[in-house]
């Protein structure tokens, strides 16, 4: 035991630590053959473009407008002569119908005597005139800015009435502007922990909040505001038989076409969305060709090719140095962004 334990261990773990070395030399300075210059050098693999075929389906365009609910603001009621306040009807605070009276005026304008024959002098009496203000719209007077026996003159806004009706605004962002190629009268409005989604008319796409008047202050516009986007607004009215309340958040869906049967491409295959484009057409050389194209109504990813392709073709999924596109932006999970 002695003699293993001197000899023989000692000379096992050097020839091991031998070999190791040996091998270790071998890797780093004589490689085999199968990794020669050619294998390391020279690819094993080819880069190619996605392509899709253009396909025949169905584009609807719904238009999906993050919005708030606000209150419609309030209408002025105008003097229509000047004069002085005689009656003063109603109270701030009060509800009112539409047409309803507020208030009374009152002027009077003097008239030149008239001089008889024989050189008397016949004062004539005062010229009177009286009005009627009454209320603009059916709501509630936030302001009364006149008393009895105050002058006013023509058009000075004495009373405000508020209505208790509410619309629904967003900002449109520029492409949800070059999507809505058609202009509908109505939407549909979905509120989260809300009444079930409800069909808003008088719908419009430019401007201020509907039914907005000078007198509307800032705090209110930014309400209706929705958010930010391009400036352009679409509100839409809120039906009297829906309970909302002003601030509450909204998804406004606005139907802006369908096209069934058409001839449709990724808009990632597409370089511009609206009206005209350039695809990039795989010939039979399996070589891209830019082709310029009509383009009709998008949903966000697809988007409907009225000329220059036909069914089959294939053409680049994307177009050649555009941004990475990222799916599910939009409310609906569906857009590209």
């Amino acid at each position: 035991m002695g003699v293993a334990k001197t000899w023989v261990f000692p000379i096992l773990r050097i020839l091991l630590v031998a070999v190791l070395a040996a091998a270790l030399v071998k890797l780093a300075f004589f490689p085999s053959a199968a990794q020669g210059d050619d294998a390391v050098t020279q690819p094993t693999g080819t880069l190619t473009e996605p392509t899709v075929p253009v396909t025949v389906g169905t584009v609807t365009n719904d238009v999906v407008v993050e919005a708030s609910v606000a209150a419609d603001p309030p209408s002025a009621a105008r003097a229509t002569l000047a004069g002085q306040v005689v009656e003063v009807s109603v109270q701030a605070g009060q509800v009112v119908e539409a047409g309803q009276h507020l208030l009374s005026l009152r002027s009077e304008t003097p008239q030149d005597p008239v001089v008889q024959a024989d050189g008397t002098v016949v004062e004539k009496k005062p010229l009177v005139k009286t009005s009627v203000v009454t209320a603009p719209v059916a709501g509630t007077v936030t302001q009364l800015g006149v008393i009895r026996d105050q002058t006013v003159a023509v058009g000075d806004a004495v009373a405000q009435v508020a209505p208790s009706t509410f619309h629904v605004a967003g900002a449109l962002v520029a492409e949800q502007l070059y999507r809505l190629v058609s202009r509908p009268t109505e939407g549909t409005v979905a509120i989260a922990g809300g009444p079930a989604p409800f069909a808003c008319t008088g719908l419009a796409v430019g401007g201020t909040a509907s039914g907005a008047t000078e007198e509307q202050d800032s705090t209110t516009t930014g309400e209706a505001g929705g958010g930010g986007g391009s400036g352009q607004q679409v509100t839409c009215a809120v039906p009297a038989d829906v309970t909302v309340f002003a601030g509450l958040a909204a998804q406004l869906t606005v139907p802006a076409g369908v096209a069934t049967d058409v001839l449709t491409v990724p808009l990632t295959a597409v370089e511009g969305a609206a009206g005209k484009g350039v695809v990039r057409v795989v010939t039979a050389e399996g070589e891209p060709e830019e082709r310029e194209v009509g383009l009709g109504i998008n949903d966000g990813t697809v988007v409907e090719v009225t000329s220059g392709l036909a069914e089959g073709d294939e053409v680049l999924e994307f177009v050649p140095g555009a941004a990475a596109v990222q799916y599910g932006c939009g409310p609906d999970g569906s857009e590209a962004c």
